[in-house]
């Protein structure tokens, strides 16, 4: 019964689409790297980052003018080394001219342990939320089909847009069992949007999420999305290790 019930899933049963989040507009936030921060990306390479479907390649997206953009053909790429408790800080832009609508605006996510190929991990979303409607558990700021955002401070596109984000990662028994589960702080530009939420498992587009597979210190990814929109672009990533 667990099987065909599971067969009979679709996308839509994990969307929420109210209530909306209220419109917030944020102040400027571009933070530069303290002095005990690991640069991820200083708009130089992309020495950093490895294709997600076969960490010995380089990563295949595209650097200029101190902006690293996403290459949709070559798929997602991770960084070459594995995290546990960190903070991170990035900074992400929607193309001006972005097209289309909803889930294919401009979407791609961070995720914030990467836990195999693909989109294999913890995600939180990046999508153009600036007058786009969506379901809300799928907007920019969302713990992706989880934790809907406090709020919606999202720009304009065009416009640089920054997370901050404040991770502990989930631990695991020896046998594999959960300990404890993974929980994160989210400010959107510089607004609170996750409060310390606890995460109920690695993202499922469908279905509900659970902690079936332990893992350890895990790869930082970054989405590219099969949608047609044009590409979205980061700067200024750096990460500071919490023990």
């Amino acid at each position: 019964m667990a099987a065909q019930a599971q067969q009979k899933a679709k996308p839509e049963d994990t969307e929420v689409w109210e209530p909306v989040p209220k419109v917030v507009q944020p102040g400027q936030v571009h933070l530069q790297a303290p002095s005990d921060a690991f640069m991820l990306f200083d708009g130089k390479n992309l020495d950093q980052w490895v294709s997600t479907k076969d960490r010995a390649q380089p990563a295949g997206w595209t650097v200029a003018n101190g902006v690293m953009t996403v290459n949709k053909p070559a798929g997602n790429i991770e960084t070459k080394k594995a995290f546990t408790d960190y903070q991170l800080h990035i900074e992400w832009r929607i193309p001006e001219n972005i097209n289309l609508e909803g889930q294919s605006r401009g979407n791609s996510g961070i995720f914030l342990a990467s836990t195999g190929k693909g989109d294999d991990g913890y995600e939180l979303q990046v999508l153009d939320s600036y007058q786009n409607k969506t379901y809300v558990n799928g907007m920019a700021g969302s713990i992706y089909k989880q934790f809907v955002p406090l709020a919606n401070p999202a720009k304009k596109p065009g416009e640089w847009q920054s997370y901050d984000i404040f991770w502990k990662a989930p631990v695991f028994e020896v046998d594999g069992t959960l300990k404890s589960p993974a929980r994160v702080t989210v400010l959107f530009n510089g607004v609170l949007v996750q409060n310390n939420v606890e995460l109920l498992g690695p993202t499922q587009y469908i279905g509900k999420p659970s902690y079936n597979k332990a893992h350890g210190a895990s790869p930082i990814k970054l989405q590219s999305h099969g949608d047609k929109s044009e590409p979205i672009s980061f700067r200024n990533i750096w990460i500071r290790e919490l023990k």
